[in-house]
């Protein structure tokens, strides 16, 4: 397992190498399937966020063999999240960044669902960043599982599914070096001025589902990849 000082590092946060930031749900309104909205001091990254999961069915894989539903996942940084103005994603214009990340969240959540149990169901999960400081996709996929978990129990309370889709649980969370120590749940500026820093998807049997990896200043050894993970896989434990 990966170990940390017990001392705070010079982190603006005052949190340990190794620490999360702190976490923290509540309900949303909305339809009978909202999910929760995720508050200020949500894990992996303090990146509030309003999600939910809601059943359709319309664009379920009908024609599929066998018959199963879909899950699909929107993301979106509204235009006051950041310190400067995000401009809006309109219509079929989405930015490069948007697109990666709404397949990254599709992809996570994916693989920890049988659709085959839930056919003539789409889960239609919306990802809207109120407030970013680092590391919101991660935060996203996190909250994602949560609002579909939240949604999932709800059709099964109603009997529009009979059986439970979920075959495990998952968590993201970034990790990064920067000089020489490893921190978890990089905020902006942390992670602007790392010098490697990774997105690690993961469930909760410890399986990894995406891990992605970006060397900002200079190549990395295979070393500081299993210290990432080590990381990585005691903060996840956490989530």
């Amino acid at each position: 397992a990966a170990t940390f000082p017990g001392a705070p590092s010079a982190r603006l946060t005052l949190r340990v190498q190794g620490a999360n930031r702190s976490l923290s749900t509540t309900s949303a309104s909305g339809t009978p399937q909202a999910a929760p909205g995720i508050s200020p001091g949500v894990v992996p990254a303090s990146t509030p966020a309003t999600l939910t999961a809601a059943p359709g069915g319309l664009d379920s894989m009908r024609n599929a063999q066998p018959p199963q539903g879909w899950l699909t996942a929107e993301y979106g940084m509204l235009p006051g999240s950041s310190t400067q103005r995000i401009r809006r994603d309109r219509g079929g214009n989405l930015a490069g960044r948007t697109q990666e990340i709404q397949r990254l969240i599709g992809r996570a959540i994916r693989g920890v669902v049988d659709l085959t149990r839930c056919p003539d169901v789409t889960f239609a999960i919306d990802c809207d960043v109120i407030q970013a400081d680092g590391g919101t996709r991660t935060a996203s996929i996190t909250g994602a599982y949560v609002a579909l978990k939240i949604a999932v129990d709800k059709l099964l309370r109603a009997g529009r599914i009979k059986q439970n889709p979920l075959n495990d649980a998952v968590a993201a969370v970034s990790v990064g070096i920067r000089g020489g120590e490893i921190l978890v749940d990089l905020d902006y500026v942390e992670d602007s001025s790392a010098d490697l820093d990774m997105n690690v998807v993961m469930t909760e049997s410890g399986k990894i589902l995406e891990i992605q990896g970006t060397a900002e200043r200079q190549a990395f050894a295979k070393g500081d990849v299993m210290r990432i993970m080590e990381a990585a896989e005691e903060s996840l434990a956490a989530l």
